[in-house]
């Protein structure tokens, strides 16, 4: 059974949902939210409570104010409360894309809230060497983007995330009729949220001090990608050996059984 709850937090309300028994794990997005999840949560739900939330300004999470930025210490600052609510702690928490960049803030400012820290894939410009290049076409993407050109904004996402889609499958995906949320949800994500996630730069003395707690997570099918680069970068400077998890940037949803599978012996190694 599935638990669907609001919690007020400063400035929002956020959505999120409860379901299964056992030890707290905390699937975390951004902008990804609770329904890219729920295939790989039903799979945990078995034998742990499955935390999954809308993160503010995205879906049913609403902002009070629709021109604040989304900042991974605010996203993790959500997050905690979340955890706190719930009364199941401490959590295992993944976090994947920009919610592997909140769930790293989070182990910076809430150690004692995180048994594990799985960060798969966070976007970290800021570790890599061509961060004034990349920091450059992310402005000009969003600018793309914001002067309504929504495809041409994709295709430089794809392109300076160095992710190769099949003939057609951006069309499929962005184009056409979309949903009213699908696309507030998207043009908050240009114009408040890209920007400051991956412009955030980790505190790397509080992750070391907690080293032992993070996993560093990759696709097994994303090498040579930013996000393969951005968190092989991370792993170096944290001293941790990269954990390989079936599929891509998105393999959680893409075919969540082997991703679950792979994540068990992860929250194994936890307890």
């Amino acid at each position: 059974m599935t638990v669907t709850k609001t919690l007020r937090v400063p400035d929002a309300r956020l959505h999120y949902e409860v379901r299964g028994r056992g030890p707290l794990v905390a699937l975390v997005g951004a902008p990804m939210g609770a329904g890219a999840f729920e295939p790989l949560a039903d799979l945990l739900a078995s034998d742990h409570t499955v935390l999954t939330t809308d993160p503010r300004g995205i879906g049913r999470s609403p902002v009070d104010d629709p021109e604040q930025d989304s900042t991974p210490p605010l996203r993790a600052g959500d997050l905690s409360r979340l955890i706190a609510e719930v009364d199941a702690g401490p959590a295992v928490v993944l976090g994947s894309s920009g919610g592997a960049c909140t769930v790293l803030a989070f182990a910076q400012a809430h150690p004692g809230q995180a048994r594990r820290v799985i960060a798969h894939e966070p976007p970290l410009d800021t570790l890599l060497d061509d961060r004034d290049e990349l920091f450059k076409r992310t402005d000009e993407m969003i600018a793309t983007y914001l002067g309504g050109d929504v495809m041409g904004a994709w295709r430089e996402f794809m392109e300076l995330s160095d992710i190769h889609l099949p003939e057609g499958a951006l069309e499929h995906m962005f184009g056409g009729d979309r949903s009213a949320q699908d696309v507030a949800d998207e043009r908050r994500w240009f114009e408040h949220e890209l920007r400051e996630t991956v412009h955030w730069k980790p505190d790397l003395a509080a992750l070391r001090a907690v080293a032992s707690r993070i996993v560093v997570g990759i696709g097994a099918d994303s090498a040579g990608e930013l996000c393969d680069r951005a968190s092989r970068a991370l792993a170096e400077e944290l001293s941790v050996e990269p954990t390989l998890f079936p599929g891509g940037h998105t393999g959680f949803a893409d075919d969540p059984e082997p991703f679950a599978a792979h994540l068990r012996k992860v929250l194994a190694e936890s307890r």
